[in-house]
């Protein structure tokens, strides 16, 4: 096979090799950390913790690299499976490189971080950072623009809008001429308040490329929203209280654009109180009225009128001592996996009783109770360790903003990557060719996602070089 000629006094193994390593989201979805090396170059992108996991064993796996030899890291948005573990990088290790995030990310992570510090419920020994170390580690984040060109010690990335939440960014880098996207969390369907990923103009020569819902189809949005709405107008008319986990931002907003619309057309509920009970109900939605220029032209139209983010039947709710639980009611609570905090609480005080429900309306990582009373046990274990019976309605309604099969192949249909990788699943290290550049991988791939990429293949012929990558691993 041939391999790009290297200088003289340089190895073929530096100058050629790429090497991409998930240090998490690997075999799981949570803690994204991906390192990527070429040209002598290291990059990490995101740096998130497991929300299934608490303490040291929810990083990732950062044993596997020298933390000063990371020249740069890019954090593609604010959620915790993607940055939860960078203060901890910063004030923590060695590194000494420079990192990067857009400006609603920034503005976000810290109220993000800052809460998840004072919910989490774990001894202060296992706490991965303080608040102290949070705050010292704002000073080492630089921000960037949507598709501003910045060049750090010969890496040269631009980012574009990833949709997904508020500030999500995909983020391209060239290394000495070839081209890498990494997407992040991303979504190509535009809601209330985001507007669609955008695709960008440059083909990149290697796309990682996040499939969390593999070969799944997501219901059109009218639909999820119908059926959202009509769930917890039953709970209401049986007389019971509707609890919605959610992460304080990111699906929050559009779930509270969605109930605010929805008690405005029914006036027969509109004596029963909606709370979005969250301590950073008020400074999300200053941020939110900030960075209103990364939404949609429809939120851009209507906050040039009245502000959509005033809602006329929603009240903040910061703690179990302001709610008066007398009756039927809806409560927007987080976080949105239950692991602790109001969500938790709440869950645990309506769960035996047969008129109340929980709708859960976003992804859910395998070890959080979210995920677990999915699948309708009889009972649960409340933070105490005692045993309650599940008698509440459980109802999934996804209106997690990721992609699904049909955005990620219009996605490579349109891009053309001579390369894909799928940051998901088992084991595999594969060194391929393409090209005159020689790339060594190092990630994990699920036996659906070989069939789910046989199928993209099937509709995309041009992207022959991803199927026989495929064929090789598995045969």
């Amino acid at each position: 096979m041939a391999t790009k000629r290297s200088a003289p006094g340089e190895s073929t193994e530096d100058s050629d090799q790429m090497t991409i390593r998930p240090l998490g989201a690997g075999q799981e979805v949570g803690r994204s950390c991906i390192i990527l090396e070429f040209k002598n170059k290291k990059i990490m992108l995101d740096c998130g913790i497991h929300p299934g996991m608490s303490g040291l064993e929810a990083l990732p796996y950062t044993d596997m690299i020298d933390a000063s030899e990371i020249d740069l890291i890019l954090i593609t948005h604010f959620h915790l499976d993607h940055c939860g573990a960078l203060p901890w990088f910063l004030e923590k290790t060695t590194f000494r490189g420079r990192v990067f995030m857009t400006h609603a990310t920034k503005a976000i992570y810290r109220w993000l971080l800052s809460d998840y510090v004072k919910v989490s419920n774990i001894s202060a020994d296992q706490m991965l950072y303080t608040e102290k170390e949070l705050e010292a580690s704002m000073a080492k984040i630089e921000t960037i623009n949507f598709h501003q060109v910045t060049e750090v010690g010969g890496v040269k990335f631009w980012c574009y809008n990833a949709g997904h939440v508020l500030g999500a960014a995909m983020f391209m880098l060239e290394i000495a001429g070839v081209k890498i996207l990494y997407t992040g969390d991303f979504s190509r369907q535009e809601d209330r308040h985001l507007m669609a990923a955008e695709i960008p103009p440059v083909s990149p020569d290697v796309l990682i490329m996040e499939s969390t819902y593999g070969t799944h189809i997501h219901e059109k949005r009218e639909v999820r929203e119908a059926r959202f709405t009509g769930v917890i107008h039953d709970i209401i008319n049986r007389g019971g209280r509707c609890l919605i986990p959610v992460f304080a931002l990111g699906r929050a907003q559009e779930l509270l654009l969605i109930l605010d619309e929805y008690w405005s057309n029914h006036p027969e509920l509109q004596e029963i109180p909606i709370y979005y009970a969250s301590s950073l109900a008020k400074k999300c939605m200053s941020v939110y009225q900030t960075y209103s220029n990364a939404m949609n032209e429809r939120i851009q139209r209507q906050i040039s009128v009245s502000n959509p983010f005033i809602f006329k039947h929603i009240s903040n709710l910061k703690n179990m001592e302001q709610f008066d639980d007398i009756g039927p009611s809806v409560v927007m609570a987080s976080p949105g996996m239950m692991q602790s905090g109001l969500s938790r609480e709440l869950f645990e005080n309506w769960c035996t009783d047969r008129r109340n429900g929980v709708v859960i309306a976003g992804y859910c990582v395998e070890g959080t109770l979210a995920k677990h009373v999915m699948s309708e046990p009889e009972e649960v274990q409340t933070m105490s360790g005692s045993r309650l019976p599940l008698k509440m309605s459980v109802d999934y309604i996804s209106f997690s903003a990721h992609v699904d099969y049909e955005q990620i192949s219009e996605f490579v249909r349109v891009l053309k990557p001579p390369q894909v990788v799928s940051n998901n699943t088992t084991h595999v290290v594969s060194v391929f060719e393409h090209g005159n550049i020689r790339i060594g991988m190092e990630f994990f791939f699920f036996f659906h996602f070989f069939i789910f990429f046989l199928l993209l293949n099937f509709l995309t012929f041009f992207t022959f070089p991803i199927f026989m990558w495929h064929f090789f691993l598995y045969f």
